[in-house]
């Protein structure tokens, strides 16, 4: 499939729209005072009835197509980690190596006026 991100497809990124955009404004009209919270209802039953059209009939098949995709592999991954595990620890390193500058920070005493 040529339109999938994180291997799911756009169906499920419709779905999350949805149910994002009842959720606000069904939080909007519980807000509002008189019968129009009322209106809750059919927003979430609305999307529920969206959710339900889309899973129950899919525009494309579950079953993938017979040919074989052309499929992108990342050579340098272990690389990239480790690179990424030095630069995190030199991160960490640095980071305890200045705690002690702070709190050891000499703080001097303000002189008492007399009079």
């Amino acid at each position: 499939m040529a339109n999938t991100v994180l291997e799911v497809g756009n169906g499920v990124f419709i779905l999350a729209v949805v149910w994002i955009a009842a959720l606000v404004v069904g939080a909007m009209l519980l807000r509002a005072s008189g019968s129009s919270k009322f209106a809750v209802i059919p927003v979430f039953l609305l999307a529920l009835i969206i959710t339900l059209v889309l899973v129950f009939f899919p525009r494309s098949p579950e079953i993938p197509p017979a040919f074989n995709e052309i499929e992108i592999v990342d050579t340098l991954f272990i690389g990239r980690y480790v690179l990424l595990a030095v630069v995190s620890t030199v991160f960490l390193v640095a980071s305890f190596m200045l705690l002690p500058f702070h709190f050891l920070e000499p703080v001097y005493a303000k002189p008492l006026r007399t009079h």
